[in-house]
């Protein structure tokens, strides 16, 4: 994993007795920290080259079908499947969401709330469950969790206004994590906009 120490003027902060030593991961983004910004889209080519051309940002890597057994959502198993794309715009992983089915998810619940768009905002975390926990005792809770092929399991929480106004979800940092989103980031650098739309793997 390439976190490393970054040091900064701060003193004792919310966060932890120490807040002037902050852990930043491979692409630049701290370790607790926003390291993604996802969107929902009904056309995941047609996004990509959007934000590729008119923001800028990719390339875009894409994963087909993220739909694994032991997925839950809202306490039961969940049966939405959805492809996405990750690239990034300087230091922000951007993620594009498409969904391929009408089961209910977090994603469809927000498309029937307000339509396509912004959906959620990802934490970088060392300790998913920890973070559950500390989360819920401010009146989050659980909505979505599912594998991710980058190691562990990624969970989408909810304060009661998650499809009006956007979920937190809770990113594993793991060692497969920074080095594949190291490398989709390590791609964006001088890109020069060829090839926008690329395999994940």
């Amino acid at each position: 994993m390439q976190v490393h120490d970054r040091k900064h003027t701060g003193g004792t902060g919310q966060f932890g007795e120490d807040s002037r030593v902050t852990q930043e991961l491979g692409f630049g983004q701290p370790m607790g920290g926003v390291a993604q910004t996802a969107f929902i889209v009904p056309d995941l080519e047609a996004a990509i080259r959007h934000w590729a051309t008119d923001m800028r940002a990719g390339p875009f890597f894409v994963l087909p079908h993220l739909l694994v057994p032991g997925q839950t959502y809202r306490g039961a198993e969940s049966r939405a499947d959805v492809t996405l794309a990750m690239g990034f715009a300087g230091h922000m992983m951007i993620e594009l969401i498409q969904p391929l089915d009408d089961n209910p998810s977090v994603y469809r619940e927000t498309i029937e709330a307000r339509g396509y768009g912004y959906h959620h905002m990802g934490i970088a975390c060392a300790d998913v469950e920890a973070d559950v926990a500390a989360y819920s005792q401010r009146g989050w809770h659980e909505a979505y969790r599912a594998a991710v092929p980058t190691g562990g399991e990624v969970v989408y929480l909810d304060n009661g206004s998650g499809a009006a106004t956007g979920f937190i979800e809770l990113l594993p940092v793991t060692p497969g994590m920074d080095a594949t989103f190291t490398r989709f980031w390590e791609a964006s650098r001088n890109w020069d906009g060829r090839d926008p739309i690329r395999p994940f793997a």
